[in-house]
């Protein structure tokens, strides 16, 4: 269940706001939502899972106990993902869970927030429109939103607003993007809708194909993180893995290697890595030679797949540096933007907005 803590403390340099408005920063992934209260830190960490009664429409549980709930539930409980490739695919459900996230953060009609977002590059107009909407509507007094490669790098302390190269890759659950910074701005940026979850569906059809087995969406997840890689490396080992034979649907134990699940993921890795690569063509060259030198950082919970970062480096030419906290690296830098507002308001996208 997600943990209430503690109110933000407000500020009192801003003079046109309140003292009943609060600020957070929300990153509302695909996979993981993050929330960044100012003047605390992170104070919400769950997956972004909310699990619903289909015959009432109650909330039963959202974070990590829905999450727990995926694949073990009667048929009326349902564990939906609001978000799919980046974009709300449910808008109601999405509105319900950031009143929920709100209420754990201490947001009330009483005490309003001003939010800032983090959403991929490649969202629509019309998707950005939603993500408002669905923040307005769930309380939000004003919300701002701010791309989330440009976040990373603010949270990777990169010198963004200085004539440099900076890039960003950020390999997200339905998302992946590629982007150079300099003087405050996106130079190059190349995005694709796919991540760690394709990687998680690719798996799941390769134990179905090659061994007629059916395993589930944690249990893929779960062979990835414990052999999946993007690259060879040294020390890897076999899984065991138990799921349901689909012709006698009997339980069934299969052996899997490193090898073939680094082939079952293989599209998907090559995808990321040729928007690493298009991104770099598009690069100017005075930007590119600081690339040489500073190399790129890889954030996001793709990231943890082991090898990518020597994946991307191999292909690439560039150094490649896996950031120390590649999943929260995102919601640091919009946190960084709430504790210096002024300062950074200039990289957020488009105008506030208002409730």
């Amino acid at each position: 269940m997600l943990t209430a803590h503690a109110r933000a403390p407000t500020s009192s340099r801003d003079p046109e706001r309140s003292a009943l408005v609060r600020d957070l920063a929300i990153d509302l992934g695909t996979a993981n939502t993050l929330v960044y209260a100012r003047g605390q830190g992170i104070i919400i960490n769950e997956p972004t899972v909310i699990a619903l009664n289909s015959r009432t429409q109650d909330v039963l549980a959202i974070g990590q106990d829905a999450w727990g709930m995926i694949g073990r539930t009667p048929g009326y409980i349902v564990a939906v993902r609001p978000l799919r490739g980046g974009a709300i695919t449910d808008f109601e459900i999405t509105q319900r869970l950031i009143r929920l996230l709100f209420k754990q953060a201490g947001i009330s009609r009483l005490y309003r927030a001003r939010v800032l977002i983090c959403v991929p590059s490649a969202i629509t107009h019309v998707e950005q429109r939603a993500v408002l909407e669905a923040s307005r509507r769930a309380g939000a007094a004003q919300t701002y939103l701010i791309e989330q490669p440009m976040a990373a790098a603010i949270g990777a302390s990169l010198p963004i607003h200085e004539p440099l190269g900076n890039m960003v890759i950020d390999v997200g659950g339905g998302t992946s993007e590629v982007a150079i910074i300099s003087l405050g701005g996106v130079v190059a940026l190349r995005a694709v809708r796919t991540g760690s979850f394709d990687m998680d569906a690719a798996i799941q059809s390769h134990v179905k194909r090659e061994y007629g087995l059916a395993i589930g969406e944690r249990t893929a997840e779960e062979i990835k993180l414990a052999i999946g890689s993007a690259f060879p490396i040294a020390e890897e080992y076999k899984a065991e893995v138990r799921g349901r034979d689909l012709s006698s649907g009997l339980a069934k134990t299969v052996v899997l290697t490193p090898d073939e699940i680094r082939e079952a993921i293989a599209d998907t890795v090559r995808q990321i890595v040729d928007a690493t690569i298009q991104a770099l063509t598009e690069t100017p060259p005075e930007l590119a030679q600081d690339l040489l030198l500073q190399g790129a950082h890889l954030v996001g919970g793709g990231a943890l797949l082991r090898g990518m970062d020597l994946r991307i480096a191999r292909e690439t030419g560039i150094p490649v540096h896996l950031d120390d906290q590649p999943l929260e690296c995102v919601v640091l830098g919009a946190g960084r933007c709430l504790e210096s507002f002024d300062r950074l308001k200039d990289v957020f996208m488009g105008k506030p907005q208002r409730a």
